[in-house]
């Protein structure tokens, strides 16, 4: 099996330097987010398909009568939003000029998003069940904006695409029949993708920590988030088995990036 795999990444280097589409999304920061990034699909198509799935979701809510019902946590939400949004031109000044959007859904989902292009939503489910106040709110917004920022759906798309086109190439040059195919796609996908997607997660982290601190939230607000989400109950599926970081890892790792940014939260006070 190991042989399998080093023969696939063998097979798989080339093609990610052949694919002459390495580039980097934003400026560091100081968090340092100017990570390299392969980018197979353009930013147009996703932005595309990130555009139509948006008014889609939009529809349904309203169509469901769940769509900006509330226009105090509306107007909170969107406040908190614009200050954010203020502060994405510390990595990425494209960003500025995005056609931004903010709208709040009514259900107990206990989540929230930022679509390629920078269209949010918000479920009151997270706000009510963890009671947010505006800095912890201004965390969880701030962490999907950066995942906007980053570009992370285009880069996991991309990701995909050169994951497909490798494992078609071994089991072609390998000679493998279809179980030891669907073993290399399990093989791949706990060494490539998943780790992958908790790089993502970190790296949002990151940089929302950044937005929220320059936008004048307690960076420390950050931490308390997870401290939340750990005491409400956390996943039972082992941290290598996850598309996010474990509650425990998540919370020590913020502690030292928000102590890094809280200068510049200091500084946005005064």
């Amino acid at each position: 099996m190991n042989k399998l795999v080093i023969r696939l990444s063998l097979i798989a280097i080339p093609l990610i330097f052949l694919s002459g589409c390495v580039t980097t999304t934003t400026s560091a920061g100081n968090v340092g987010a100017d990570r390299k990034q392969v980018m197979l699909i353009s930013e147009a198509e996703i932005e595309q398909s990130a555009n139509a799935s948006y008014a889609e979701v939009l529809a349904e809510a309203k169509k469901a009568g769940t769509l900006n019902t509330n226009k105090a946590t509306l107007q909170r939400v969107q406040n908190i939003a614009d200050r954010l949004i203020a502060q994405v031109g510390t990595f990425r000044s494209d960003a500025l000029s995005w056609d931004w959007q903010i709208n709040v859904i009514t259900d107990d989902t206990v989540n929230a998003w930022c679509m390629p292009g920078g269209k949010i939503v918000v479920y009151t489910g997270i706000i009510e069940s963890l009671k947010l106040t505006d800095g912890e709110l201004a965390a969880v917004m701030g962490h999907e904006i950066a995942h906007a920022l980053k570009e992370h759906s285009r880069e996991r798309a991309s990701q995909s695409a050169l994951q497909n086109i490798g494992l078609a190439a071994a089991s072609s040059v390998l000679g493998l029949d279809n179980t030891k195919t669907q073993i290399l796609g399990v093989a791949a996908q706990y060494t490539i993708a998943l780790p992958f997607s908790r790089k993502h997660e970190t790296e949002a982290d990151h940089v929302g920590t950044e937005l929220m601190a320059r936008a004048g939230y307690d960076p420390n607000e950050a931490v308390n988030i997870w401290k939340k989400m750990s005491a409400a109950g956390s996943s039972s599926v082992p941290e290598i088995m996850s598309t996010h970081p474990s509650h425990e890892s998540r919370i020590n790792d913020l502690k030292v990036i928000s102590e890094k940014v809280y200068p510049l939260y200091e500084a946005a006070k005064k």
